[in-house]
């Protein structure tokens, strides 16, 4: 009898044990998937923002319809997919364009000074704040759910259950080459 009383125990102790693990993965799953979309609304924003930058500009530059083109190319492209890869490489794309406006618009000291143009320089510095932030913390709950699934013994359960590890968002840009915008 004591014996039967100590199978039903572990029995269960071990279920117990499997649901607390599952309701935890499903949570760090779910913040997972409400950080990128935090990441993702920030990044539309951006894309929402540089075409009234680069309306400002058209005044000052000559390259601005080639410039205006690839970023409406490039944001074509990140309305049009679901696919968190792509999206990723559409920032990496954008951050290239960017870095050649603000280029620009060092060698027009009256661009510099116009008003239109720093509040929206402002308002994208603030908007790349916070992508930057988001994206830090994204990559801090991954590494949260990851530990969780690689854990012993959780990584049988884990296994079991389906639960893989997720991909932490490469910030590094020397990973892949910015596009090259020709002034």
């Amino acid at each position: 009898m004591f014996i039967l009383s100590i199978l039903v125990s572990i029995i269960v102790l071990s279920i117990i044990y499997i649901i607390l693990l599952y309701n935890s993965l499903v949570i760090k799953k779910n913040r997972i998937r409400n950080s990128w979309s935090q990441i993702d609304v920030q990044l539309k924003r951006r894309f929402d923002l540089i075409p009234n930058l680069v309306e400002t500009i058209k005044g000052y530059s000559i390259y601005e319809k080639e410039t205006f083109e690839k970023i409406t190319q490039i944001r074509t492209q990140f309305l049009s997919t679901n696919n968190n890869s792509q999206l990723i490489e559409s920032d990496k794309n954008l951050n290239g364009v960017l870095s050649k406006i603000f280029a620009v618009a060092e060698n027009y000291p009256d661009l510099k000074a116009n008003f239109n143009f720093l509040e929206l320089q402002k308002e994208l510095t603030k908007t790349e704040e916070k992508i930057s932030f988001s994206k830090l913390f994204y990559n801090d709950l991954v590494l949260d759910y990851n530990n969780k699934v690689e854990i012993f013994p959780n990584n049988i359960v884990a296994s079991f259950l389906k639960f893989e590890k997720e991909n932490y968002l490469i910030t590094d840009s020397k990973e892949k080459p910015n596009i090259k915008v020709q002034f």
